[in-house]
Order: structure tokens, then C-alpha cells, then sequence
């Protein structure tokens, strides 16, 4: 732990220089020396646009930390005491530190099953403590799987194991890679996330963003240099291999079967599939692990020109130093549903995310850049168990398919695509009056990875959640002008917005199998990258402790 001194508040015109920022916090440190400064966190006040402002909270490290703090307003500068975050064990709390000498000891090696983000973050800190965890992963690599899903949004050809939702990285990789969440964290996994994110090669900027994103195009680099650094610290990273089975003995767990065919023995084992695992979690419910099925959202994917979107939100059509503007907007439907924007992708694409035969399900995605013309985001509406017709763990799933299923049927394959003036005529029945100016004009055109058409996208949600879903877009019209136009474009079904089900687990992070660890957003315990690989970090944690008492004890007897 160390001790400096934290402004919590300081504000700043868009586009200062560093040397604004450094002159400014001398003053509020009554100093003349230039001070070593650090960004806690920085976001966007933009109350009394076009005029925008940074807020910023600063760490600020000085000579005469005492006699400067004395000499502040204590309202405006404090003492703060940064902790770090630390993982529970490290190579030298264990007696084996490499796969070769989990052979000599006859142990088995920890096994994590998904490289999405909860499996890549559990082993990189398994591999960091020198556990030598094994990651199977049914997709292929960055490298093969980029060309399956570019292929498929060419051509149309979907690999059911190499897709947007399958393959190393999981399905945050084909998205905008946002990094915010809105999980507490009193034990600085939040910070340790980005953290390594950025060794991996992130920007830097992600560890004080009030919104951080990544981008798809760094974020595929970021991950194979995570996959590198396991595989450098003693870990194993398998592709192809598709957890079938499990075997066990006692209520405990004892292996994986891979492919069918392979056994590989496991005492600890780390379930981290994603939430478009349906073959995994159909496998678990027939071995008799405990599952629950819980609520989550569906809705549809709308676009509208990013300029609309820049001028609401910061008052004029481009901001070059902040780029495009994001969005977030809820509301509360008659049925007292909640209606929410979700995964907002300022300049991105809609993209073809579907990972079953027949069945078709759209995602958003931003490069870098956030560079493209048209802005999306899905607008969803909040379903409970009540709405899927069966009180079965799976039920949801099997929701989730009957609308991909029509998703796909309505457009032969291709992603629909409807105006919203036609959507909301459909569904409310009441013909379409002009309300003053368009915002949009007619001939705005989607943005779209993959395959698209006109369809009457409206058939595809149940009439509630089409209702609900109107009635949200016409109160977010109300809050950005122009949301609710007639010309905008709704694009479905964006389905897969977090898992369907939940896989129960204990104070000790195992399920009713003791010894299988079902982790992040797949298993119901996470909702986005982010909080996922905090997840990951969590049940590595739990893992690492086991093992080291298991080695202490061995120790301790192997002494007496």
C-alpha cells in the first residue's frame, strides 16, 4: 500500500493540454514543483453542450507530500491510500511449479473449459501462480476463426463450432470489447482486469475511462497475447476440443471427456462455456447438475445515423478528440417491463451472430475507431421464466430458438431488416401520422456484417414484448430526437444478451458436482467481458487457495 494525495473532482474543457491539466492541479496544491500525475478516472460532462467538459479524478504524487497537503483546501484535496490488488498464492506457496512436475507428483492439472473472457482471465492467474491450468476451447484460434466468420458473413456458410459466438476470445470478440461494468468490487479485480488488459495490449486510456471499450480489431490482438502469456507461464491452450462429458466418483468430479473419445483427468475444473453453449448446458441438465432458469432480455438491433446521435449527445455532428458518441436509455413499457438500450456501438456494424443451423440471432460490433456512419444499439425488453412456457432449467434456451428460428424463416437466412415507421404501424395498428421534420432520410441504409433484406421483422417477438418494445422506442424519442423516426432501422433478434440459464454453485464457487467451477457469463454468474474476467479471477482464486492447502498439508505431513 502506498499514500498520496487525491483530487476527487477537477474539471476541464475538451481538448486541454497536458499542460492545462499540470497547471491546474498546482494550484490546487498551492505548489510550484510539477507533480507526478495519475488519471483515476475520466468522463464526459456534457450538461451545457456544445460546450464539453472532462471530469477527472486525479492521484497526484509530490516531494513534500505532508507540508503540501497542509497547505490545501482539504475540499478539494485528500490523502488516499492506494491498495493493490494481490492474488491469495503465488509459485512459491505450491510444491510444483511446471507441467512436468504435475506428472512426477501424479496431480492432475486444473481444466478450463471456454477461453472466452471468465476462462482466459481464471487461467492466466492459475498459470501466473503456477498452476499450468489446461484451456479447451471447442472453436479454433484468433487466426482461423476471424477467417470462419468473415467467410460465413460472406458466403454464408456457418461452422457451428467456429463462429461469432464460438472460438478463442468468446463472443465479446466480435463486439465493441466495452470494459465498464456495474459490479461492485471491494477487492480490486475491476482494476487487475484492465490492468492486464493493457499489458496485453490494450490502451492505455481503458484503466481511467468512465466507459472504456477496446474495439474488436485490438481486441482479437489482445487476446492471442493473453493465450501467449499463459503458454509462457506453463499453461496449455487446446483448440478443437469440445467438452462432451464429465466423469466422477464420489459426487467429485474426475475428468473431461473431450470429443467424445478423450479422457483427460481433472480434479479441478472450470466451467466457463458462454451463454451460447446450448449442447453444454442440454449435457450438464442430463448429469444431473443443479440449474436454474433466470431472467434476462430480448429485443432487436436499431440503427440510426451516428451524426443524430453526436448532435444530441454533445450538441454538434463531430467531436474529433472524443469521437463518435455513445448512448443509454431506459424506460418502463405499460406492463411495467423494463425497455433498455444495450451494448450501444457508436459507428459499428450489425452483425450476423448466429451460431445454429436455421436459426439466426444479430450482434453489435465497433472497431477501434468507431469510425462507421450509422449507429446501433439493441433495444430490449426484460423476460422473466414466466414468459418462456415451461418452468424447466432450459426452457429459455428453447424461447431463444422458436424466435431465431423465425428470425431466420422471414428473410430465408439473410438478417431482417424494417423500417420502424412499418414496425410500430404493425404492432399498434394505428397508421403512421407525421409529427413536423423527419430526422432521417428515407434513403438511410443499414450497416450490416452479413447478408440482409427487407422482411417484416415485427412478426418475429411475441405481441407483448413487440408492444413493450414500441412503446420503449417512443419514449426514447422524447429523450434523443429524432430515436423514434419513422426511417430508422430494426434490425432482429438480438437474442443472446446473457444466459438464459444459471448453473448453481456454493459459498465455495463449486456446483452440486464438487470439483466443477462454473464461472462467468455463460454459467449466469456474469454479464459482459468485464465482469466475466472478474469472475474468472474469482474462481481462480478459490482454486489456487485449495491447492495450496492441499500442498501445505502434504508438506506438513511429508515433514512428521
Amino acid at each position: 500500500m502506498s499514500e498520496m494525495l487525491r483530487i476527487p473532482q477537477l474539471r476541464l474543457p475538451v481538448g486541454h493540454s497536458r499542460e492545462e491539466l499540470t497547471e491546474r492541479v498546482k494550484k490546487l496544491l498551492r505548489c510550484k514543483d510539477s507533480p507526478r500525475i495519475t488519471v483515476v478516472r475520466r468522463s464526459i460532462d456534457a450538461r451545457k453542450k456544445p460546450a464539453l467538459y472532462f471530469n477527472y479524478v486525479l492521484n497526484v504524487e509530490v516531494k513534500d507530500e505532508t507540508g503540501v497537503y497542509r497547505r490545501c483546501d482539504k475540499k478539494q484535496v485528500q490523502l488516499w491510500e492506494e491498495k493493490p490488488y494481490r492474488f491469495p498464492v503465488s509459485r512459491g506457496d505450491l510444491r510444483v511449479s511446471s507441467p512436468a512436475d504435475y506428472l512426477a507428483e501424479g496431480k492432475t492439472r486444473p481444466v478450463i473449459i471456454g477461453t472466452g473472457p471468465a476462462g482466459l482471465f481464471c487461467g492466466y492467474m492459475l498459470a501466473k501462480a503456477g498452476l499450468c491450468p489446461i484451456l479447451l476451447e471447442r472453436g479454433n484460434p484468433m487466426e482461423n476463426r476471424v477467417s470462419d466468420v468473415e467467410t460465413f458473413w460472406e458466403k454464408g456458410n456457418l461452422d457451428p463450432e467456429s463462429n461469432v459466438q464460438f472460438g478463442e476470445g468468446g463472443a465479446g470478440t466480435f463486439s465493441d470489447g466495452k470494459l465498464n461494468t456495474l459490479v461492485k468490487d471491494t477487492h480490486g479485480r475491476n482494476r487487475e482486469v484492465l490492468s492486464i488488459f493493457v499489458e496485453a495490449g490494450a490502451p492505455p486510456e481503458i484503466l481511467y475511462d468512465h466507459k472504456p471499450h477496446i474495439g474488436t480489431d485490438v481486441l482479437r490482438g489482445v487476446v492471442v497475447n493473453l493465450r501467449n502469456a499463459i503458454l509462457h507461464m506453463g499453461g496449455e491452450v487446446r483448440f478443437g476440443a469440445k467438452a462432451t462429458d464429465f466423469t466422477y466418483e464420489k459426487g467429485h468430479v474426475t475428468g473431461v471427456v473431450i470429443n467424445k473419445k478423450e479422457h483427460l483427468p481433472a480434479e479441478y475444473v472450470v466451467l466457463a462455456p458462454g451463454h451460447s453453449a446450448r449442447d453444454t448446458f442440454a449435457m450438464l441438465w442430463e448429469k444431473g447438475i443443479r440449474m436454474e432458469a433466470k431472467p434476462f432480455a430480448v429485443g432487436m438491433r436499431v440503427e440510426h445515423p451516428q451524426e443524430l446521435i453526436n448532435l444530441s449527445q454533445y450538441g454538434k455532428g463531430e467531436v474529433t478528440v472524443l469521437g463518435n458518441a455513445p448512448y443509454k436509455v431506459t424506460a418502463r413499457a405499460s406492463d411495467q417491463r423494463g425497455v433498455y438500450s444495450f451494448c450501444m456501438c457508436p459507428g459499428g456494424y450489425v452483425v450476423n451472430a448466429s451460431s445454429e443451423a436455421r436459426h439466426l440471432a444479430v450482434n453489435g460490433m465497433s472497431y477501434s475507431g468507431r469510425s462507421g456512419k450509422n449507429a446501433n444499439s439493441a433495444i430490449v425488453v426484460a423476460v422473466t421464466p414466466e414468459d418462456y412456457g415451461s418452468n424447466h432449467p432450459l426452457a429459455g434456451i428453447e424461447f431463444q430458438r422458436r424466435l431465431e428460428k423465425k428470425a431466420f424463416q422471414i428473410a430465408e437466412g439473410r438478417v431482417p431488416v424494417e423500417r420502424y415507421g412499418d414496425y410500430r404501424q404493425a404492432v399498434t395498428g394505428m397508421a403512421w401520422q407525421e409529427k413536423g421534420e423527419l430526422f432521417i432520410a428515407e434513403e438511410f441504409s443499414p450497416c450490416i456484417k452479413g447478408a440482409w433484406e427487407f422482411a417484416p421483422v415485427h412478426e418475429i417477438l411475441p405481441p407483448p414484448l413487440g408492444k413493450a418494445f414500441v412503446e420503449g422506442m417512443e419514449r426514447f424519442g422524447g429523450m434523443i430526437r429524432g430515436f423514434n423516426d419513422r426511417n430508422v432501422l430494426v434490425e432482429g433478434i438480438e437474442s443472446r444478451t446473457s444466459s438464459p440459464v444459471r448453473i448453481l454453485r456454493d459459498d465455495s464457487l463449486q456446483s452440486s458436482l464438487k470439483g466443477l467451477y462454473p464461472c462467468g457469463e455463460g454459467a449466469g454468474y456474469a454479464g459482459g467481458i468485464t465482469s466475466a474476467a472478474m469472475d474468472g479471477i474469482r474462481v481462480a482464486e478459490e482454486i489456487a487457495i485449495c491447492i495450496a492447502g492441499e500442498d501445505r498439508q502434504q508438506i506438513t505431513r511429508s515433514a512428521n
